[in-house]
């Protein structure tokens, strides 16, 4: 069963074959949605339109979401191409390497203001652009972490704009509830990512986390575009304003530890 067929899905923050975005786009694709691809700058343009062509994805636009104009010109070629859209996906977020690591209290006030711009602003600014042609019984979907709602070592700056970009989901599903659009996020586990690669320590933490996690299981990016299909087709009608953890259960635990080996009879 093909569960987004006759659907059209915008997706920004494609970055490569190793995003999260990238999973999300081969998900939709296998369920039969239509597919329109965003990306930040021309840096990333060589990586993604062979991805594009993969999937033949004819709707590819750079888009820089820090600025209102870019935002208006993806939404007036989505238009002529599209007509309307059913389903916006907001795979974005920055923050200044420097920013990921050391104390929290070392965040400079340029670079707060950066995160929470590229980070968090833009999920509810694509929102607002998107929202006069996005189809009754749509779907928005962004993707937050688990850092948002408790301490992640060196997530610092990006821990607060997760608990931001958290509330304006809410936020988001309050207000499009009427229109009946949903607004939803993933709290994906650690990832190899080009964004969790600037996290100071990322790779100690991602090695102990299928040591720790109930499932103890590493995640995929298939994994997370397995649940946002869910999230994003009719199976979900009624979810809205929602967190879904896709992190092998490891939000769960009140202190992290390594199971004791059961001892052999």
């Amino acid at each position: 069963m093909k569960l987004l067929k006759g659907k059209t899905a915008l997706i920004f923050g494609l970055a490569n074959k190793r995003s999260i975005a990238w999973g999300i786009a081969q998900a939709f694709h296998q369920h039969g949605a239509q597919l329109g691809f965003s990306y930040a700058g021309e840096a990333l343009e060589r990586r993604v339109n062979p991805l594009a062509d993969s999937l033949g994805v004819t709707f590819v636009e750079s888009c820089d979401v820090s600025k209102d104009e870019d935002i208006a010109q993806v939404v007036a070629k989505a238009k002529e191409a599209f007509g309307e859209i059913d389903i916006l996906i907001h795979s974005i977020g920055f923050a200044n390497r420097d920013e990921l690591q050391g104390p929290y209290y070392n965040t400079s006030r340029e670079g707060f203001r950066l995160a929470m711009d590229i980070s968090v602003y833009s999920f509810t600014a694509l929102a607002k652009a998107f929202q006069p042609i996005i189809r009754p019984g749509g779907a928005l979907l962004t993707l937050t972490y688990n850092g948002g709602d408790k301490v992640a070592p060196n997530y610092n700056v990006m821990g607060v704009a997760k608990a931001a970009l958290e509330a304006s989901t809410r936020y988001l599903a309050y207000d499009l509830g009427p229109q009946n659009v949903r607004v939803n996020a993933i709290s994906a586990g650690p990832i190899r990512t080009l964004a969790a690669a600037g996290v100071s320590g990322f790779k100690t933490m991602y090695r102990q986390f299928t040591e720790f996690a109930p499932l103890q299981q590493e995640i995929s990016i298939e994994d997370v575009g397995n649940t946002a299909v869910y999230l994003c087709s009719d199976l979900a009608a009624k979810t809205t304003g929602e967190i879904v953890f896709v992190d092998s259960g490891y939000n769960i635990l009140g202190v992290p530890a390594p199971r004791e080996k059961e001892s052999e009879p």
